[in-house]
């Protein structure tokens, strides 16, 4: 079996020089007969028995060399299902490009802003976690603990980052009851999200450094009412940037803090064990995500960036919203008098397809003066993608309908325009 070789010189400190790139191959394949084969680490990790012995766990640190968010998810999806962690835990350290990222059980088109997102070039992604919406960018360094699911401990993770941020700069920083880290008890610089299976987990977390909070706030959607869903909705929590606490801090800077503070803790009673321990462990290794590296790869990244992924793992959700008729449509009834009316529409979203819509439509707009009823509008659209193009058809066929009045036609289409833009 091909050996993991790193090559690591120390200086007061820092790490000179990381891992030697043309043998990382090593990591992930073996070579037999001239034939490279795929290691099976899901089937090791179920050979293996957890233990308890901590002089038989090694760590590293691993730093992702992609900023791309659907190859970040997916390397860390590949490492949670193919990776042996009883003996090697593993710290993963990443940064995105802008992106909102959302977590498995959440609502796109109620997290998301999408026309700042469009506007700023910001992608959607969604995580295979629980938990709620972020925006990450380069100012963003994003962490991730891989452990098996018998040692899975995120308080300690958290508190290696606040520790570090301590020894390093002197902060005092807390970790709230959801496990967020703040500073002075309410301002958030760092959320948290798990996943637990078997054999492995992991645990990850944001930490604010320098991020455009301008976009941040733009890209993140506020909940709205009218919306009935169970997925799971984000509560806004104020933030700080950590270079707004100390100007000296950036990205570089705590990928090198955070990591030498993991390596020289104990991997489970958090005893501090110094440089003897860091000199111990396997250091810092720079990643390559590519299928030549973790063969598979390339699949799980495009199931990550797919519609279906993104909008069609959406919980069901039902969107109510009532118009006023303006005056200028309203009819008057038989006693000469105008009485306020409004338009109803109910959207229903299932797995991100169209499965109803249905309008209450009021005497004014319609040929027929007596009708007032609730009416499915389902002709065209059924089982469609919940995008304007579905909306577009929809707007055609109320064009072409003979109940609507002429100028109902337009007010429903834009009523209808507004009901998405709404989401």
């Amino acid at each position: 079996m091909a050996q993991v070789l790193v090559h690591s010189v120390f200086k007061q400190g820092r790490l000179i020089s990381a891992f030697n790139p043309t043998i990382a191959n090593a990591l992930f394949t073996m070579k037999v007969t001239n034939k490279t084969e795929t290691r099976n680490f899901s089937n090791e990790s179920r050979k293996n028995t957890v233990h308890n012995d901590e002089s038989k766990i090694a760590k590293s640190v691993f730093i992702s060399q992609s900023d791309d968010v659907f190859t970040n998810l997916a390397l860390e999806d590949w490492l949670y299902k193919n990776f042996d962690f009883t003996n090697h835990h593993v710290m993963l350290l990443w940064r995105n490009s802008p992106c909102v990222v959302i977590g498995r059980h959440q609502n796109p088109w109620l997290e998301a802003n999408f026309g700042p997102l469009s506007e700023h070039g910001v992608q959607l992604a969604r995580r295979n976690s629980g938990g709620g919406a972020v925006y990450h960018d380069h100012g963003n360094l994003n962490l991730s603990f891989f452990t098996p699911r018998e040692r899975y401990n995120r308080k300690q993770n958290l508190e290696i980052i606040t520790s570090a941020l301590h020894r390093e700069w002197g902060l005092k920083l807390e970790i709230n009851k959801k496990e967020d880290i703040v500073i002075d008890g309410m301002n958030k610089i760092s959320g948290t999200a798990s996943k637990l299976g078997r054999p492995n987990s992991y645990h990850h977390c944001t930490l604010l450094v320098d991020v455009n909070k301008n976009n941040l706030s733009e890209s993140l959607h506020k909940y709205e009412k009218g919306i009935e869903t169970n997925a799971t909705v984000s509560v806004p929590s104020p933030v700080r940037n950590l270079a707004e606490l100390d100007s000296t801090i950036n990205v570089q800077r705590l990928i090198s803090s955070i990591g030498w503070e993991y390596l020289r803790t104990t991997p489970l009673t958090q005893q501090d064990g110094g440089w003897g321990l860091v000199s111990r462990q396997r250091g810092f290794q720079m990643i390559n995500p590519t299928d030549e590296w973790f063969p598979g790869l390339d699949k799980i990244r495009d199931e990550f960036q797919s519609w279906d992924w993104k909008f069609g793992r959406t919980p069901k959700f039902h969107i109510t919203r009532s118009f006023l008729l303006p005056q200028s449509i309203q009819v008057a009834g038989r006693g000469g008098d105008v009485q306020q009316e409004e338009l109803r529409v109910t959207v229903t979203v299932a797995k991100g397809l169209v499965e109803d819509v249905i309008m209450r439509i009021p005497p004014s707009l319609m040929m027929s003066e007596t009708f007032i009823e609730d009416i499915k509008v389902m002709s065209t659209i059924r089982g469609r993608r919940f995008t304007e193009d579905a909306l577009d058809e929809l707007n055609a066929s109320f064009g072409t309908s003979h109940s609507l009045r002429e100028d109902g036609k337009q007010f429903v289409a834009d009523c209808m325009r507004k009901v998405m833009a709404s989401v």
